[in-house]
């Protein structure tokens, strides 16, 4: 991560669902510069009601750097994602 960067509520940031798809999401708390509540619009068409699309709400949300991982992290928008890495037998 880049140390000049600061983030803060009211920022948007990309949110990494558990299989890797990207969403736009907005800062609601700041715990740290590498973990943050964020707020999402729903990826599901189904989750709608009478004021269009509902939210969604993710918390403790680990920066990319953290997690090699290829889903359930956030990153700044200008950041590359993490690689999707296949499951290892064991």
């Amino acid at each position: 991560m880049d140390e000049k960067k600061e983030v803060k509520v009211g920022d948007v940031v990309v949110w990494h669902e558990s299989n890797g798809t990207p969403l736009n999401a907005i800062v609601t708390a700041v715990w740290s510069q590498t973990c943050i509540n964020v707020v999402i619009v729903s990826a599901d068409d189904s989750k709608t009601d009478q004021y269009g699309r509902q939210t969604e709400r993710r918390t403790s949300c680990g920066y990319k750097d953290q997690n090699k991982v290829h889903g359930f992290y956030w990153r700044y928008p200008e950041d590359e994602p993490n690689p999707y890495v296949p499951p290892q037998q064991v």
